[in-house]
């Protein structure tokens, strides 16, 4: 029966375990009574809520805590051992694969190369199936056992009724690639265990905002600084995070070739591969046979020398020259959006970190308007390079905390209509 706002007493079952879930996973361990004021529910309600987790396995005493004059008070966590879901992040170098329990304490990880930074299709769905595969049997885990299995990709993801996720990567070749459809085929996950595709720059900033810099921001700006660049939007109407192609954004008319094939895009002064590219080009010394990574660390050593060594000025030209670039691209977004925070994370955001920061601070601050500007801070993240492959699998638990810490179902197909019966009925054979 639905009350005069639509919901039905399931609707508010259902969200009275999404709040003590929540409640008990980002503050845990809390007594009963520490529950109530916390979600906003009565005494009453938290007691019938907490039976029920407790009944379902997801919830467990931790202990006990002294109350005023009265008997001690049971604590209650979330049990890590009651839920399981898989992170992937597809990303400019490798495919990283990690299963985590329901507490994001990772318990197998499994990686596989990309040679050449080459995304062929089904080699990275491949990657992707086998490396699931393995995790699982390393851990020893049923795969029915899964909540989901959270996937960061370049590009956008487009959502289909019919073939699942599609995902467009310009600047990886992909043209409305079929990725979910192709991963159920050959996977060793039954239909029932769902996946969760999206860009890994709103899976990277999931993660921080969950656990990282943006905790306690309602409006943030999280950047994913790898080969290329790319954000995501963190605002109280997409509390989830939209992604954007802001490595797309044009900086410069009729400038450099971007790998999308478009001129003047940021990524194409902004992003790794360029700067090594621009630093080649000038007479930088870029050692041969190495992948982005080494060569990125080779580029800071000799901008950065250690101890009296010479810095070598072309790595440190180019590397200014990027920081007022990504400043620049950065103050568009404090412009237009005027978050509480930007964070940068990403492999090249966090192995350029703290030296290359201030530089792209002051710039951003610089081409800013003021007002907005005076508001921001603009930092590193804290997660790490594996900050994709965490915000991958929260989509999964994000999902599962929706459903109030059940498994969705998938609905019935409803019967066909009469007309459509009698129609089939009176087709030619």
């Amino acid at each position: 029966m639905a009350g005069r706002n639509g919901r039905t007493v399931r609707d508010l079952r259902r969200a009275n375990r999404t709040a003590v879930l929540q409640r008990l996973y980002f503050d845990g361990p809390l007594s009963r009574f520490a529950l109530g004021p916390a979600t906003g529910l009565s005494s009453g309600s938290v007691s019938n809520v907490v039976a029920d987790l407790l009944a379902d396995g997801l919830v467990e005493e931790a202990g006990s805590v002294d109350s005023d004059g009265g008997r001690p008070r049971t604590l209650l966590r979330v049990a890590p051992g009651s839920g399981h879901m898989i992170g992937v992040d597809v990303g400019e170098t490798r495919v990283r694969v990690e299963l985590f329990d329901l507490t994001l304490t990772e318990l197998a990880r499994v990686e596989r190369p990309l040679a050449g930074g080459r995304y062929e299709v089904e080699v990275v769905a491949a990657h992707i199936r086998q490396g699931i595969a393995e995790v699982l049997d390393t851990a020893g885990l049923a795969p029915e056992r899964l909540l989901g299995v959270g996937i960061g990709v370049p590009g956008i993801v487009e959502r289909t009724p019919d073939g699942g996720a599609l995902v467009h990567g310009q600047t990886i070749g992909w043209d409305a690639v079929p990725l979910e459809a192709l991963l159920r085929t050959g996977t060793p996950l039954p239909d029932t265990v769902p996946y969760f595709i999206d860009n890994g720059a709103k899976t990277l900033g999931q993660a921080e905002m969950w656990f990282g810099a943006g905790r306690g921001a309602r409006n943030a700006v999280v950047v994913l600084f790898g080969s290329g660049v790319g954000a995501s939007l963190v605002t109280p109407e997409a509390e989830q995070g939209r992604a954007v192609e802001w490595g797309h954004l044009t900086v410069r008319v009729r400038g450099r070739r971007c790998r999308c094939g478009a001129l003047g895009c940021l990524e194409a002064y902004a992003g790794a591969e360029s700067l090594l590219a621009r630093w080649r080009e000038k007479g930088g010394r870029v050692p041969d046979g190495t992948d982005e990574e080494s060569a990125l660390t080779a580029m800071l050593a000799a901008a950065y020398p250690p101890g009296d060594g010479e810095a070598d000025p072309v790595a440190l030209a180019v590397l200014e020259e990027t920081a007022e670039y990504l400043g620049a691209g950065l103050s568009g977004l404090i412009n237009l959006f005027q978050p509480e925070r930007v964070l940068i994370g990403g492999w090249a955001g966090l192995a350029l970190g703290a030296r290359f920061l201030p530089a792209v601070r002051r710039h951003a601050l610089a081409y800013a308007l003021r007002h907005p500007a005076g508001k921001v801070t603009v930092g590193l993240g804290r997660l790490g390079p594996d900050a994709v492959t965490v915000g991958a699998a929260i989509l999964p638990l994000a999902d599962f905390f929706a459903h109030g810490g059940r498994r969705p179902h998938p609905a019935p197909e409803p019967p066909l209509p009469a007309w459509h019966t009698a129609l089939r009925e009176r087709a030619p054979r």
